[in-house]
């Protein structure tokens, strides 16, 4: 049984839900599939002999993913060289269908040009609006982003705006990209 690893990481848990979607779709289809937080990851190491395949997805907050993601990468860019077969972004900028093109997206253009690690397959996700669970500045900051973005900026909305069958289809295509060896 070939066995998948899903590595991420995820600020307010949405790119979490995601990650374990795929996963769960994986599992549907007869893989082996786990999901990491990449704090845990790095706490407790990653035992990458034991995976055919890793996954490493990543949401973007104020422009930029955390600099721990980047960090994850430099430190382990020959593991993930050899077993790394797709990067997904998750940013709500990609609630516009245009931004979902990986040419298209700004945050996955910063990822490719700052990261040491270029993946050859990247996916964009739309991500989540949830001002009541976020921090006062947070919230503020935000919004302010939103005006500017033509996006939500009434500060009680939840707006989920993943496709949760475009997820399925991109589990399906990562299992096409698995090694046969």
């Amino acid at each position: 049984m070939k066995s998948i690893l899903i590595l991420y990481y995820s600020r307010g848990g949405h790119t979490a839900r995601i990650s374990r979607c795929i996963a769960h779709r994986m599992q549907q289809q007869g893989y082996r599939c786990e999901i990491m937080d990449l704090l845990e990851a790095e706490k407790e190491g990653v035992d990458w002999q034991s995976w055919d395949a890793v996954v490493l997805g990543a949401c973007v907050l104020y422009g930029t993913y955390d600099k721990s993601v980047f960090e994850f990468c430099s430190k382990h860019l020959p593991q993930l060289q050899a077993k790394a077969i797709s990067f997904f972004s998750v940013n709500v900028v990609a609630r516009n269908p245009e931004k979902r093109i990986p040419k298209n997206n700004r945050y996955l253009q910063k990822f490719l040009e700052l990261s040491a690690w270029k993946p050859q397959d990247v996916k964009i996700i739309a991500g989540k609006v949830d001002y009541p669970s976020w921090r006062w500045l947070d919230k503020q900051m935000i919004r302010l982003i939103m005006k500017i973005t033509h996006g939500p900026t009434d500060t009680k909305a939840v707006i989920d705006y993943t496709d949760y069958q475009d997820l399925e289809t991109y589990a399906d295509h990562l299992l096409t990209l698995i090694p046969t060896n």
